[in-house]
């Protein structure tokens, strides 16, 4: 479980595939901290666990399934990825609960500034749409964000220069997919 509070940009150094497994390899400093091989790293939102770690750099094997419902499997070689290590027990909890299990990709539509703020419109598909609440929680990428506004098959968040400056979001733009896990405390709400 993690916090949706990114650690680190770590920079991917390849992605191969391998049968029917992938092998990520992404350069860090700091998610390598007291990282062991098992332990469950969140990679731009999708929890991975590490198969090797060496020095300032992480591997992951990853599924067909990870590769084709997250953005992972279009990952290039100098590409940065939001890190954040799985949650302790008794760690503060910044954001809001997420598990890592990425619900469906979502698009940039817009990035604009609206009234003063950094805002990014984020197309959903239709059957989505149900999980996304008004200042409800949503992770985009692994970035714990709060759902300004809704429209039509979207919603908006608003970042401060801080995430923006710490995160992928401040490479993206229109026409980029990104990662999206909905709160689960909307998705138990909606399957009742």
């Amino acid at each position: 479980m993690f916090t949706g509070i990114v650690e680190e940009l770590g920079t991917v150094r390849a992605l191969s595939r391998q049968g029917r497994v992938s092998l990520l390899s992404i350069d860090a400093a700091k998610a390598c901290e007291g990282t062991a091989i098992g332990d469950s790293i969140c990679v731009n939102g999708a929890c991975l666990t590490v198969v090797k770690v060496k020095a300032g750099n992480l591997q992951f094997e990853v599924m067909p399934e990870t590769l084709g419902l997250t953005n992972i499997g279009a990952l290039c070689p100098g590409e940065k990825v939001n890190l954040e290590r799985s949650l302790k027990l008794g760690d503060r909890i910044s954001g809001h609960f997420v598990l890592g299990h990425v619900d469906c990709q979502g698009v940039i539509r817009k990035k604009s500034f609206v009234r003063g703020n950094l805002s990014f419109e984020i197309g959903i598909p239709p059957r989505q749409g149900g999980y996304v609440l008004p200042k409800g929680s949503v992770a985009v990428d692994g970035i714990s964000l709060t759902v300004a506004d809704l429209r039509p098959g979207a919603f908006c968040v608003y970042v401060i220069p801080h995430t923006l400056d710490n995160t992928t979001l401040g490479f993206k733009g229109p026409s980029r997919k990104v990662n999206l896990e909905f709160d689960m405390l909307a998705k138990a709400a909606q399957s009742r």
